[in-house]
């Protein structure tokens, strides 16, 4: 039997007016607080409309009609769960991307990170010795020591015979970072040079006597070790981290950033240095560039001095072309250099993480080109036995104190020193007339020079 219905005051909602999530039917009356709440819906909260079509809220017994919408209340309840549902996905996927990138970063850093050797041999020789070391100076300047292992084992066979596997140092450089990072000096050190080498330990732990020799014996019998301590007992310089490079190592730079752009005035042809170009400019691979800074006889006078001029020229050009290029800015661009350059180190614990790496380098970023200098110590041919170096004194003196205390220096090329200096590598007692005091002036370039236009 059917059950009475009273009409409520006002007109009966709409179907589409109910609320949004209530299961009525269209032809439901409204409650009108006499009969009992459907079951679960006690003091549910609802809105209800009154005669004059404005909205109210209360707490009655059971649900009233719901607000009016133009379109519909179903149509916008739809619409607004698909696009939460579209915002759900898209932070789902957003997630995804972000962790996948995270993972692909640290899986880069830690292999980058790999790639690095550590030389705890020599920090356990250099700790047995501390007493006899120079202290620093000046706070925050440093100095690396930069060698070039020419090392004949593995893969650099091709480029000379291996004497049982024996390392020598082919290349020495002495790279001071000013404290307030706004310059770095490149000093050179002649591997014939004559000088004090103090007693070092072999591989084999067996002790060398302290001996007057050629400066690359220090590399061939101690290894890194004995090299810092013959540097830091001729210059009074502390060395607070140190770099191995090897050829393939430099190799690989070189081809990370595309090549390097020389120019040649004379064709050369060097089997021994792997090397066949005809006058003029090109751009060196990473094959070509060895041979470049690696070739003597066919190559300018074929003096060592010849050859560490151009080293130098070519490391300035180098670091030109990956500051020009924004390399150290584009990561897509960066990984491949950072790849070939810690594959091919060897480093002292404090400089063996891929983060130590880039603080360093992050510190040089801003230097500019033409404040990476790059000279050779003041040295002569050595008076003894022509075939070999010594050092011109009280010039070599002068520029260790400079960069001892992390003093300006100032290079010119050769052509520009005063006639009586040219036999020399220095003219220390020459003036700044800009500044307060005399700068000493050497035989050098920048990283600003172009190799075409001298």
């Amino acid at each position: 039997m059917d059950a009475d219905v009273t009409e409520s005051a006002g007109t009966p909602g709409d179907p589409d007016d109910s609320a949004a999530g209530e299961d009525r039917t269209p032809d439901a009356p409204p409650d009108t607080g006499d009969d009992a709440p459907p079951p679960g819906d006690d003091d549910t909260h609802s809105e209800k409309t009154g005669p004059g079509g404005e909205t109210r809220s209360g707490s009655g017994k059971g649900p009233g009609p719901g607000p009016k919408t133009e379109g519909g209340g179903a149509a916008v309840d739809i619409t607004v769960k698909r696009k939460r549902h579209w915002l759900r996905w898209t932070a789902l996927g957003l997630s995804f991307l972000v962790l996948v990138a995270a993972g692909v970063g640290w899986w880069l850093y830690k292999k980058l990170d790999g790639n690095i050797r550590t030389d705890t041999s020599a920090a356990a020789e250099l700790k047995a010795y501390e007493k006899e070391r120079p202290v620093s100076v000046v706070h925050d300047a440093e100095n690396i020591l930069l060698i070039g292992s020419d090392s004949r084992a593995g893969d650099n066979r091709k480029y000379g015979r291996d004497d049982g596997g024996s390392q020598r140092s082919d290349t020495t450089i002495l790279l001071h970072l000013a404290a307030n990072r706004k310059s770095a000096t490149a000093m050179s050190i002649p591997r014939d040079l004559m000088v004090n080498i103090p007693v070092c330990h072999k591989a084999d732990k067996t002790a060398t006597r302290a001996q007057f020799a050629q400066f690359n014996w220090a590399f061939e019998m101690g290894g890194t070790a004995c090299t810092i301590r013959t540097v830091e007992k001729m210059t009074g310089i502390r060395i607070d981290h140190h770099m191995v490079i090897d050829f393939n190592g430099f190799k690989d730079m070189v081809n990370a950033v595309h090549g390097v752009e020389i120019c040649l005035k004379e064709p050369v042809d060097d089997n021994d240095a792997h090397l066949k170009l005809g006058a003029g400019r090109h751009k060196l691979n990473g094959e070509q560039a060895l041979g470049y800074v690696r070739a003597r006889k066919s190559l300018g006078n074929g003096s060592d001095t010849d050859r560490m001029d151009r080293q130098q020229q070519f490391l300035g050009a180098l670091v030109n072309k990956v500051q020009s290029n924004g390399v150290l800015l584009n990561p897509t661009r960066l990984y491949p250099v950072l790849d070939a350059a810690t594959k091919a180190l060897t480093t002292d614990p404090g400089l063996d993480s891929l983060k130590d790496l880039y603080d360093l380098v992050r510190g040089m970023r801003d230097v500019p080109t033409d404040k990476v200098q790059f000279l050779t110590v003041p040295r002569q041919p050595y008076h003894l036995n022509r075939n070999r170096d010594e050092l011109v004194q009280p010039d070599a003196d002068k520029l260790f104190k400079q960069l001892r205390d992390d003093k300006p220096v100032a290079v010119v090329p050769a052509d520009e020193l005063g006639n009586d200096d040219k036999n020399d590598d220095s003219n220390p007692d020459a003036a700044d007339a800009s500044g307060p005091s005399p700068t000493p002036t050497y035989s050098g370039n920048n990283a600003a020079t172009d190799l075409c236009k001298q």
